[in-house]
């Protein structure tokens, strides 16, 4: 089984000339000396030889008790206006499947412990942290009094308590997650900021990740109805994300972070690298580089430097001071996921054979050949799905993948086609 994609954190001094990599490292290191002198991370830093920073618990608490009464405030607001909102991309998004969005839970770290039975039950860790299956009152949202007994949730413990970018990603998840509700993206529950600790708490998800189903085999193979099906609500959660009055850019779009309940339906979560889109007529934002290689738009990662001074183009792990980012790079990546769940085949997948690494560089021919598609078709689909609709399936793939982002279809586009392809009758290819 193929090595995951890796995170973009990393400088990437090898894509750089030998006339700029001076230049640029300087650069890097003193944007990163900036970000710690600007944006100090109060109460979560200690110096090295024993001398902390004065405490900063009571303040700490403040700005949780003040994130909760601004988070359910505003959740409140949205509530009483729900009505107003039903003319935001009703055909992806019905007004009867909006639910009002109930009031976050502010966690104890001693609840959290309760409800995990002392983080006990691990389920599985991600960049941020380790998350963990817990219980809960179905009423009060207590800790449930018997193991088993309640409703089950995941909670996500930060596994960087004194990473300014962690704390950074937490209170993003957060603020997103809280004011937003969807049928395709994940509940936030609750969370939890204490003694250098931040939690999230999520409804649980009873199948885990897309990721290992279409990579490891101890899973069984999904069905390519299942697949077309995953596909398609993952789909309506971003073009939800893109619909709204203030576009949110997801930026972190991956098989890992799509999440499935009993019956297989996918809904979106970790929303620590979400981003607001452009607004009042600009076409893109700019943004520190972060996310997954191999899911990155190019746009993303081929970025102007010092007001055109440096062009850097990233081919390996990365961190590039900025990039632009649009979003249309969230269908890049939608073209990247979909890739994967028609071959079977990570993005990046280092063990394979050098031309076979990039996925979208080594499949993209065949992409475009009905004669060659059948050659890259995961073999555990068995020959049991519908040649046009592969087919179908690979235009689509190819549309998302345009280098150019304004060849790409929208989100909206893209669902359209997928409900098209899936109604298409299950047939053997020939």
């Amino acid at each position: 089984m193929g090595r995951p994609a890796n995170p973009l954190t990393k400088f990437d001094k090898a894509s750089s000339s030998p006339d700029t990599t001076g230049i640029l490292q300087f650069v890097w290191y003193w944007s990163m000396f900036s970000q710690l002198i600007s944006k100090p991370c109060w109460g979560t830093f200690k110096e090295q030889k024993g001398t902390s920073i004065p405490s900063t618990s009571d303040s700490k608490q403040n700005e949780t008790a003040s994130m909760a009464m601004e988070i359910n405030n505003n959740n409140n607001s949205n509530n009483n206006n729900n009505n107003n909102n039903n003319n935001v991309n009703d055909d992806v998004n019905p007004p009867k499947e909006r639910s009002k969005k109930p009031s976050l839970k502010v966690f104890s770290l001693a609840e959290l412990k309760t409800v995990t039975r002392e983080f006990g039950t691990f389920l599985g860790e991600g960049v941020f942290g380790e998350v963990f299956k817990g219980w809960l009152n179905d009423k009060t949202y207590a800790p449930s009094t018997s193991h088993g007994v309640g409703i089950p949730v995941a909670v996500k413990k930060s596994k960087f308590p004194h990473s300014c970018q962690g704390l950074k990603e937490w209170k993003a998840e957060v603020k997103f997650l809280a004011n937003l509700s969807h049928p395709n993206l994940v509940e936030l529950l609750g969370f939890c900021w204490e003694e250098n600790q931040f939690l999230l708490v999520y409804e649980y998800m009873t199948n885990g990740s897309l990721e290992k189903y279409i990579f490891t085999r101890a899973f069984e193979a999904l069905e390519w109805r299942i697949r077309l099906k995953i596909a398609i609500g993952a789909a309506r959660g971003l073009a939800f994300l893109h619909s709204l009055e203030k576009p949110v850019i997801y930026r972190d779009f991956k098989t890992s972070n799509i999440l499935l309940d009993e019956a297989y339906n996918a809904k979106l979560s970790d929303f620590g690298l979400a981003k607001f889109g452009p607004v009042d007529g600009k076409s893109h934002v700019t943004t520190r580089v972060m996310g997954t290689h191999g899911y990155a738009a190019p746009e993303y990662v081929a970025t102007v430097l010092l007001k055109g001074h440096l062009r850097v183009k990233s081919t390996t792990d990365d961190c590039i001071l900025t990039g632009y980012l649009y979003v249309k790079s969230d269908v890049y990546g939608f073209g990247v996921v979909m890739l994967e769940m028609l071959t079977g085949r990570r993005a990046i997948d280092e063990f394979r054979p050098e031309e076979e690494i990039e996925l979208v560089k080594w499949a993209g021919p065949y992409l475009k050949e009905r004669k060659r598609l059948k050659k890259i078709m995961d073999p555990r689909l068995a020959d049991q799905y519908p040649m046009e609709g592969a087919w179908q399936a690979a235009e689509l793939i190819t549309k998302c993948l345009q280098y150019d982002r304004k060849n790409r279809p929208s989100m909206e586009e893209v669902l359209e086609s997928l409900e098209n392809i899936n109604a298409i009758p299950l047939k053997h290819p020939k």
